[in-house]
């Protein structure tokens, strides 16, 4: 294990990270509303930070071998969530504790939405800019962003590249380089982050919220400027723009290159993809479902309206954006519980999505379907296949351990915040709030975190770490296996 080399590299990327906060600064000094100092300050002290990591170890460069790519990404997403959190620490308005703003931080970068802030409609707006921008620099993942620069800096990146994307298939590139599908990703990734802009002014936001939420809204953040969520602009046609943007970003991105990034269009590769049709399939039938229950309840005075809402609490959940227009907690007990559970599923391998990927979940029912065959036929083989192409049973076998890894981090998590003293529904929500990187819960938890205990709050910062990064990367620092030589 190069451990110096490692050591440089997290340097390079923290003060790479650094940089970023300078935004939110001009921000500030923009709206003057004397924030400016706070991130100026954060800025020295993440820049410093990178510079004593990386100078020291400048000279050891070497080649990054696959158990090394996980180590830095685990590395970098932990010292990331703590530099990140300095500005909110640092902040008089609002006032966090040490945990509060590392919770605050980890939620922006990992696109969970959960957050600890009231208030927000009150907030320095170089603040609400820097929660915004966390989301957006998390969604597509800011490693990659890395790696599309740093063969420049003398470092390779593909074992990077393969600890950090989503998705049980990671040996596949979109382009022969690996720096060239880091900036392929981020090309699509920024233009339907300005796409999604534009349609938010145009609808009626301000230039400073369109700009916001078009950040949280592409990364499947589900961060707010305002407390009240999407819910504040009481628009149909600006949730309508939400659900059509969420839906787009919780699609494989490599679909979307192999759709447009040969300067034509090709929407037939959409409909193709199994994957793509059993995540819009999910879409309509939560959809439906929440039309249905919404109606039978009156629970809205108009159709339109408990279509409207219906459909924009079904997206939003199920691709774990976690925006809101109203307490969805406050609707008939089943709704909320099957939203919650939808998050489970969440988006597509490669998408800015949380929760397990649906390729999984459809590799795991074709795996049920597959036992029940030989049940009946125990001499006969049966493959399982996407679409036309055949699988390899590793795919599979690594797909039900990561089910099996995936199911005990979170009995772990729940069952140490039932220890803390939560109550047991909220342990349940919050689990799954942070694991699927879903935002808001139940219970105690369907508002915001900020009540809850710190030790709460730091078990809660895993799960989303665990979420993030998919569980393996994370665990697999936890073998005897990995650290021998």
């Amino acid at each position: 294990m190069q451990f110096r080399a490692i050591l440089r590299i997290v340097g390079l990327l923290v003060a790479l990270f650094s940089v970023t906060m300078l935004a939110p600064a001009l921000v500030a000094v923009i709206y003057k509303d004397g924030a400016g100092r706070d991130f100026v300050s954060a800025f020295v002290i993440a820049i410093l930070s990178g510079f004593f990591l990386w100078f020291p170890n400048r000279k050891f460069k070497h080649e990054l071998k696959a158990k090394d790519g996980f180590l830095i990404v685990v590395l970098f997403w932990t010292v990331l969530g703590s530099v990140g959190a300095l500005p909110f620490y640092i902040s008089d308005q609002p006032k966090l504790n040490l945990s509060e703003s590392v919770f605050e931080s980890f939620s922006g970068l990992t696109t969970t939405g959960a957050t600890v802030i009231t208030g927000l409609d009150h907030l320095p707006k170089g603040l609400l800019f820097y929660r915004q921008m966390l989301q957006w620099l998390g969604g597509m993942g800011i490693i990659v962003l890395a790696v599309a620069v740093l063969p420049v800096l003398g470092i390779g990146g593909m074992q990077l590249y393969r600890a950090e994307t989503p998705g049980p298939v990671k040996d596949s590139k979109m382009t022969p380089r690996i720096a060239e599908t880091a900036k392929a990703l981020w090309y699509i990734y920024l233009c339907l982050t300005i796409a999604c802009m534009m349609a938010y002014w145009l609808a009626g936001m301000t230039l400073f919220d369109a700009i916001c939420h078009s950040f949280s809204t592409v990364a499947i953040g589900g961060f707010s400027t305002h407390d009240a969520s999407i819910g504040y602009f009481n628009s149909p046609i600006i949730n309508l723009i939400t659900v059509v943007f969420l839906i787009i970003s919780g699609v494989n991105f490599a679909l979307h290159f192999a759709a447009f990034g040969n300067n034509s269009a090709n929407v037939k590769v959409y409909l193709k993809d199994p994957e793509v049709r059993a995540f819009i399939g999910i879409q309509l039938i939560l959809t439906a479902i929440c039309f249905s229950v919404l109606v039978v309840h009156q629970t809205y005075d108009t159709l339109e309206q408990s279509l409207d809402q219906a459909l924009f609490q079904a997206v939003s959940i199920s691709t774990t954006a976690g925006y809101t227009t109203t307490s969805f907690s406050d609707w008939p007990l089943f709704l909320p519980v099957l939203l919650v559970f939808s998050s489970f599923i969440g988006g597509c391998a490669g998408s800015t999505g949380g929760g397990m990927k649906v390729i999984r979940i459809l590799l795991l029912n074709l795996q049920g379907f597959r036992e029940l065959k030989r049940l009946v036929h125990p001499r006969a083989i049966y493959k399982i296949k996407l679409g036309k192409k055949a699988l390899p049973d590793k795919v599979v076998e690594a797909v039900w351990g990561f089910f099996s890894a995936y199911a005990l981090v979170f009995v772990i998590c729940m069952l140490a915040l039932i220890a803390t003293g939560m109550e047991e529904l909220s342990a349940f929500s919050a689990v799954v709030a942070t694991l699927n990187n879903l935002g808001p819960g139940l219970g105690e938890v369907s508002v915001h975190f900020g009540e809850i205990s710190d030790a709460s709050k730091w078990i809660l910062v895993l799960a989303m770490l665990f979420g993030r990064l998919e569980i393996f990367t994370l665990l697999v620092l936890f073998t005897p296996v990995y650290w021998k030589s």
